[in-house]
């Protein structure tokens, strides 16, 4: 991101704070006893160079700090859902798509389930045995997936969500979270976009409204503070 939008960003975010916090907002979600670890659409589509939803700074950045993350949750037994998209019929044409009317708006059809290299998860975060690999089909890792229900089964009452996209699929997936009553915390060096600035002002505006913005350190650390 060049300096010059990074000064606007900074004077935006600032004038924002004022007006925010002289009306309440910024409260704190917190940590809470039991966590899981929300990976969203962090698959070779995303993470990958040459497709369309490639994103920024994922070898230098958001990659390490799964990794981090990953690393605290094995070795205190919490546990890891890592989400990812497809699609079984990519035909813009059919009216009984599992697309639905997304294809109008973003190139969801290129993501075709057929091609298991797309949707997988990138091999250098990829699940390990126990962990759930969950496919959605809309924004929301919780929008008619499963993942509440399993979370609640596990008794998790605090997500730390990675992936991409800040302003897209991560950010519906803290929404969501916290209506369905979990502790949301978005772990801010593991969260990632393809557009400068989306980041920086998505994470600012979630932190005022959905979830806790807090670092990959702080996070471990807490990963490591609780058993599961």
């Amino acid at each position: 991101m060049n300096a010059s939008l990074n000064d606007m960003l900074a004077q935006a975010f600032a004038q924002a704070t004022e007006l925010y916090q002289a009306r309440g907002f910024q409260r704190r979600v917190g940590f809470g006893k039991k966590p899981a670890l929300i990976n969203v659409d962090l698959a070779n589509a995303w993470t990958r160079p040459g497709n369309p939803f490639t994103c920024e700074k994922i070898d230098e950045e958001i990659i390490p700090g799964v990794q981090r993350l990953l690393a605290a949750c094995r070795a205190n037994n919490h546990p890891v859902v890592h989400v990812t998209t497809c699609y079984q019929v990519t035909d813009r044409k059919n009216p009984h798509t599992d697309m639905g009317l997304w294809h109008n708006k973003i190139p969801v059809d290129v993501v075709n389930q057929a091609d298991e290299n797309l949707w997988a998860i990138d091999s250098r975060i990829a699940p390990i045995e126990g962990e759930q690999v969950l496919i959605k089909k809309r924004a929301s890792s919780f929008h008619g997936t499963y993942l509440a229900g399993f979370l609640r089964a596990a008794g998790v009452d605090t997500i730390l969500v990675t992936g991409v996209t800040a302003s897209a699929c991560v950010r519906t997936t803290l929404c969501d979270g916290l209506a369905e009553g979990f502790r949301t915390i978005a772990v801010r060096e593991c969260i990632g976009d393809r557009v400068p600035g989306a980041v920086e002002w998505n994470l600012f505006d979630i932190d005022a409204k959905f979830a806790d913005v807090e670092s990959v350190d702080r996070c471990v650390d807490y990963l490591k503070s609780v058993k599961g």
